[in-house]
């Protein structure tokens, strides 16, 4: 009878060990196709590999993507593709930079998405591109093709947002709530 006890502690002490392991972060981790993810983990903090496809639930230091997409819900730290063929894929937060030819952000960004393409919802920060698309507030657009819900200020060939809360520079500027609809070189929203 001591002995089940003994065996049933034994078994119940491993369980919650195992559980406590998986949940503490890993320093490194080479995450790709399938959901393999080399010092498998949820959590990164450290450096992060994606190659060709790598999903991890949350990072905080530096992504460094061989080739191909790295996705993760949560990120802080730089993004950064080696081979320039890289994208980044964040589902509901990002604080920090993000480098890459594409930037995909969900959720909210604190700091920048540097990149040919980046589709944003909410930053608090700067898209800076080829052509920036958000589908909430931005801070800070700059670059051939801007398109927002909400901007403060854009810098660009063609701007348009539903509501200007600063000013647009470019040839072509549009804003609902602008001066005018669209206006060239400037349009700004009347006090």
């Amino acid at each position: 009878m001591k002995l089940r006890g003994f065996m049933g502690l034994a078994l119940a002490s491993a369980l919650v060990s195992a559980t406590a392991a998986a949940e503490q972060a890993v320093p490194v981790q080479l995450a790709t196709l399938n959901g393999v993810n080399a010092m498998a983990g949820d959590q990164v903090e450290g450096v992060r590999f994606p190659t060709l496809y790598g999903k991890t639930e949350s990072v905080k230091g530096v992504d460094l993507h061989l080739l191909g997409i790295g996705e993760t819900d949560e990120f802080v730290g730089v993004q950064f593709p080696l081979l320039i063929a890289g994208a980044n894929h964040v589902n509901k937060s990002m604080t920090g930079v993000s480098f890459g030819l594409w930037n995909w952000n969900k959720g909210m960004t604190k700091g920048a998405n540097l990149g040919m393409v980046n589709v944003a919802n909410d930053v608090h920060g700067a898209n800076v591109g080829l052509v920036n698309v958000s589908q909430g507030y931005t801070a800070f657009d700059w670059s051939a093709v801007n398109v927002s819900e909400s901007s403060h200020a854009q810098l660009g060939i063609f701007n348009k947002t539903t509501e200007l809360k600063g000013i647009q520079l470019g040839l072509i500027n549009c804003a609902d709530n602008g001066f005018l609809p669209c206006f060239p070189l400037f349009n700004f929203a009347p006090q």
